[in-house]
């Protein structure tokens, strides 16, 4: 084997992952063999360049690409003392004063994007921030003006060929003046790279006519992989494991409550199915699960937690929603039945708090029952008097107008105002002085006073201190329970497990499952990036050229250019042509004198 060097260079390269991936790319054509080498690349972001530099171990370059008119147009100011307009030597020395076999330019694409509205992206910020596509490649063609690059791939959003049509128009012009030709096409990088997410991009690929004669072919697609094919070989969100960047998230509030009522596979249209009344959602509450179980009512099919020496109702899910009728007698305790109906079976626990054994007797007599629990006027006679002493059984109480004094009130109450009567060593009777109406208010009673309770299920308020802290303290024996108002705000940041009704976990991608996702590195594998700012790392991570997708392209492109060093210049293959209708020319003889671009 014949062993061969292809270098590469990056304009706009960001954190490298465009450049990683060509690294990456190992060509062969017969007995040569392709090594990628990078010559480096420039971006105006030091913690990016920074990244660049530890994914691709060569040395990048700080630059501002835009002219001093777009500077001024994008910061809306004029730019520090000592800045300078880039220049094409610039841009030779940024690649070490080497010319590329192959350039990459990735210019910024937030003014093309769809996530820009359009209104926005004619501002002359952002107009200043398109133009700097065809400032990139400017700057590139009079670099190599005298030994033009061999290749050169354009890569942005699908929306620029619409948003930017004239400034595309002009690239393709700059190209034909320069030599080459190009074509425009949209890849899904995702099908490109065998990818987990389906990323569908902007490409214009050009190629030197009179340096590269074959064709050029599209990397092969392939199908999509699940999310779950490299998420499930990465530790769980959290684990220390995967670093600071496997963090959870911490995300606003409002963001948490929409993705809990996201469905899954869906996107945020699922929201729009939610019934909104004055600002709030009609069919949901939304409380905190900080005393998970009060008060919780289990579905039938559900199985019940551990049942302890306490389980009530108030602490813990102790209660079940029985889809049972109620009419049926062996479940409805203190059921009262209808007068047409059967009893149920009599057991040796018939009683109302045991089933149904109370009926509903539709006779009224008038006679036979109205003695129970009768009260006497105490000038009428009494009743019968029986064997049964008790108010149950008959007319057996009397509303005696006489007032209760210590003489014969059992139990006596002794007015304030009244004397007691005599205090006695002890009473099997009730019979003494034993109790007073005191018409003193308890309400404005201070600390210490003995009439004060111990606080026995007490809650303390928000803004109040605590008692002293007990061994024993406990719920049902002082004030050791708190009314917490706090729901966080809807602007507030935390971190929540949102629980899906199937049992999933409803969750952010972490920055380091991005990076997977980006194939920046494998899932088993730890990434650190510059500085300690998940919001940078992930803008760094989303605007990246997914590394597999640029190795598959480098793959295609360092065949074409071990098969131009070969001197072959027709080669079939099973993808598309990028370059068709003039690859297809250059190939018939005859045909290259005065050939249209």
């Amino acid at each position: 084997m014949i062993q061969t060097e292809i270098t590469h260079f990056h304009f706009c390269c960001g954190l490298g992952g465009g450049a990683a991936g060509m690294n990456d790319a190992n060509p062969r054509v017969g007995n040569l063999q392709a090594k990628f080498v990078c010559l480096g690349g420039i971006d105006n972001d030091p913690a990016a360049i920074r990244d660049f530099e530890r994914l691709t171990g060569v040395a990048g370059t700080v630059m501002d690409l835009f002219t001093r008119q777009q500077y001024t147009a994008f910061h809306g100011k004029e730019p520090p003392h000592g800045w300078t307009e880039a220049t094409p030597a610039d841009i030779r020395r940024a690649a070490q004063n080497r010319r590329p076999d192959i350039v990459c330019i990735s210019s910024p694409c937030k003014a093309a994007s769809g996530l820009t509205p359009e209104s926005l992206s004619i501002t002359p910020k952002y107009v200043a921030l398109n133009e700097l596509t065809l400032r990139c490649v400017w700057l590139m063609l009079e670099a190599w003006a005298d030994d033009p690059v061999p290749l050169i791939v354009f890569e942005n959003v699908p929306r620029l060929a619409s948003r930017a049509r004239h400034l595309l128009d002009q690239i393709i012009a700059l190209f034909a003046a320069y030599g080459y030709v190009a074509n425009e096409t949209k890849h899904d990088c995702g099908q490109i790279g065998r990818l987990a997410q389906s990323r569908k991009r902007f490409l214009m690929v050009a190629r030197h006519a009179a340096t590269v004669p074959p064709f050029l072919y599209e990397p092969e697609q392939h199908r999509l992989q699940g999310v779950g094919t490299v998420l499930g070989r990465m530790p769980l969100p959290g684990d220390r494991t995967g670093g600071p960047m496997h963090r959870v998230p911490a995300l606003q509030f409002k963001t948490w409550v929409r993705l809990a009522f996201v469905e899954a596979g869906k996107d945020w249209r699922s929201l729009e199915r939610l019934a909104v009344e004055n600002g709030h959602l009609r069919d949901y509450l939304i409380v905190p699960a900080r005393h998970d179980g009060y008060l919780g009512v289990r579905r039938r099919d559900e199985h019940t937690g551990a049942v302890c020496g306490a389980s009530g109702p108030s602490n813990g899910a102790f209660s079940v929603a029985d889809p049972r009728p109620v009419g049926m007698a062996e479940y409805s305790q203190y059921g009262v039945l209808e007068w047409e109906r059967h009893a149920g079976a009599i057991s040796g626990q018939s009683k109302p708090g045991g089933g149904s054994y109370s009926v509903a007797d539709p006779r009224v007599d008038g006679v036979r029952h109205n003695n129970v629990f009768r009260v006497v006027p105490f000038d009428e006679p009494a009743g019968t008097v029986t064997g049964g002493v008790g108010p149950t059984s008959g007319g057996q109480a009397v509303a005696d107008p006489r007032r209760a004094g210590p003489t014969f009130g059992k139990y006596a109450v002794t007015d304030w105002a009244s004397h007691a009567g005599t205090v006695i060593a002890g009473s099997t009777t009730g019979q003494g002085a034993y109790a007073v109406a005191d018409p003193r208010s308890g309400l404005n009673r201070g600390r210490g006073d003995h009439y004060l309770t111990g606080g026995h299920y007490g809650v303390v308020g928000w803004d109040e201190h605590s008692g002293a802290v007990t061994a024993a303290a406990c719920h049902d024996n002082g004030r050791w329970s708190v009314a917490d108002p706090r729901m966080p705000a809807s602007n507030d940041r935390l971190v929540a497990v949102i629980q899906s009704l199937d049992g999933t976990w409803h969750r952010p991608f972490t920055t380091l499952e991005m990076a997977a996702l980006q194939s920046l590195i494998e899932p088993e594998e730890y990434l650190e990036l510059d500085g300690l700012n998940d919001e940078a790392w992930r803008e760094r991570i989303g605007n990246a050229i997914p590394r597999k997708a640029a190795k598959a392209i480098g793959e295609v492109m360092g065949t074409t250019l071990l098969l131009a060093r070969s001197g072959e210049t027709f080669v079939l293959g099973s993808t598309p042509i990028w370059v068709r209708d003039v690859a297809l020319a250059l190939t018939l003889p005859g045909n290259l004198e005065g050939l249209a671009p």
